[in-house]
């Protein structure tokens, strides 16, 4: 199987273009669908398109960032290219893969499963080897050396984890509405229980609650826009838990608490163009 990158769609949008690719993973074992928004032009420091990672929640693909968040609007101007992965493995037929909505298809938590049934689930991997690997291989007009990575709810965990397990490869991170304790919310006992096991250790390499603490040496401010009328927000997001461990370990965190935003594409297209600024100002220096 072809693990080289094959267009399957193309649209115009700010003069740039949202494009879509379809290729083998190695290390999911099946094929997935990735989508990238190029600019018009790179920014005006370098000849080539610094990216930033855009990691989507629960129960979406590729696209749900692509098509709802407006966000090619600024990275059109900024010259930043979007790149935005699918949230799990798809097509692998594994007994209740599509049992629920908040595990297996669909909702990956980018994290390398150690249970066996659930082998083929390193969305870990996946975005932090297989996907900067691919870009820079196929797409010359990509600068994969310069990163950032964002995302949303369980995709803003993502963000965050592998962040900061890997503040070499990005200059800078943002999430809205992140799980950012999973340990302690119903979401993240199940996924961890059922991809990781029972072994407390292993989800703590998950949790950037706990990893923040760790992984100190962080050079731009972390910014999470969290809706204060999210419905998830005291059951599963905990965002005071985070703040608290960015203050203990004095890693600078912008937590902007947005009155009467929800947990919706509404809220992330509201405040995208902060998020996509934020980013280029790393990516650019």
């Amino acid at each position: 199987m072809d693990s080289k990158p094959t267009e399957i769609s193309s649209t115009k949008m700010f003069d740039g273009f949202n494009k879509r690719y379809k290729h083998f993973s190695p290390t999911l074992g099946c094929s997935m669908t990735f989508s990238i928004y190029f600019p018009p032009s790179p920014p005006s420091s370098s000849p080539k398109f610094p990216v930033l990672y855009w990691l989507s929640g629960l129960s979406c693909t590729d696209e749900n960032f692509i098509t709802k968040s407006g966000a090619q609007r600024v990275a059109s101007s900024e010259g930043v290219a979007l790149i935005a992965p699918d949230t799990s493995p798809r097509g692998l037929n594994v007994e209740g893969e599509s049992d629920s909505w908040d595990f297996g298809v669909g909702a990956g938590f980018y994290l390398n499963a150690r249970q066996e049934k659930w082998k083929n689930w390193r969305m870990y991997d996946y975005v932090v080897k297989e996907l900067p690997t691919l870009l820079s291989e196929n797409f010359p007009q990509l600068d994969t050396s310069r990163a950032s990575i964002s995302g949303h709810s369980m995709g803003g965990h993502g963000a965050l984890t592998i962040y900061l397990k890997n503040l070499d490869k990005y200059k800078s991170v943002s999430a809205f509405a992140p799980v950012v304790n999973p340990m302690n919310c119903p979401w993240g006992q199940k996924a961890f229980t059922n991809y990781l096991g029972e072994n407390k250790a292993d989800w703590e390499e998950y949790d950037a609650t706990l990893l923040v603490s760790k992984f100190k040496d962080v050079s731009s401010t972390i910014l999470i826009d969290q809706g204060a009328d999210d419905k998830f927000l005291h059951n599963q997001l905990l965002p005071n838990n985070f703040a608290e461990a960015c203050r203990k370990a004095t890693v600078p965190l912008l937590l902007r608490m947005q009155p009467g935003y929800d947990h919706s594409y509404y809220c992330i297209a509201t405040f995208i163009d902060d998020h996509i600024r934020h980013h280029a100002q790393a990516l650019n220096l």
